[in-house]
């Protein structure tokens, strides 16, 4: 039976994986990109880099690492962090586009413009995660448990709200986040925030 368990350094290889087959929307996004590995640098290993506190690995029956969450307790200062000490390493293997006119460059130009402030909610939900699970993993109840031991350390570290942010085109996780009880808090074309406040109990169920 699969298992949670914390990160491990060890992991660090299976984070990239498992964020690139499940980046596209939820589904496989292999060749999606010229290099792969852009999904993993964005919106998976730097949290485990900077808060390996604040990552979970569920694990399979065989030992591999087949889903995962990632976290922050403070969005504005982990974009400082991004900004200055993450991302400057891969300023030459990923440079900034002149024109932001696809997906690659909207991804590498979204890297170049992590700072203080550039959440909107970040002020009032200070938190944010990212989860995702191979499809072997899903429908086990593993999400919803990844998520409530998120939001247990979240509550005993005193952080008032967490937000996160999804692809609208991922049905199944907008979905999961509506029956954990999160509340929408901005819709567009490109994606659908999330948010749930653990200083009012009855929204954080």
């Amino acid at each position: 039976m699969a298992r949670i368990r914390p990160y491990r350094p060890t992991d660090r290889a299976a984070m990239y994986e498992i964020c690139l087959k499940t980046a596209d929307a939820g589904g496989d996004a292999t060749g999606i990109l010229s290099d792969d590995d852009l999904w993993g640098a964005l919106f998976a290993v730097p949290y485990v880099e900077r808060h390996p506190d604040l990552a979970w690995v569920v694990e399979g029956d065989d030992g591999r690492a087949i889903g995962y969450l990632v976290a922050t307790d403070d969005t504005d200062a982990f974009y400082a962090w991004f900004r200055d000490v993450w991302w400057p390493p891969f300023h030459e293997r990923y440079p900034r586009p002149e024109t932001v006119d696809g997906r690659e460059s909207r991804l590498i130009d979204y890297a170049y413009t992590r700072e203080p402030g550039a959440e909107p909610h970040a002020a009032a939900y200070p938190a944010h995660l990212h989860i995702d699970l191979l499809p072997e993993t899903q429908g086990q109840g593993m999400g919803r448990r990844l998520v409530e031991t998120l939001f247990d350390e979240l509550r005993r570290r005193g952080v008032p709200a967490l937000h996160l942010g999804m692809d609208p085109a991922n049905a199944g996780a907008a979905a999961f986040y509506d029956r954990l009880g999160m509340t929408r808090l901005a819709e567009t074309p490109g994606g659908i925030t999330y948010g749930v406040r653990f200083d009012d109990e009855a929204g954080a169920r």
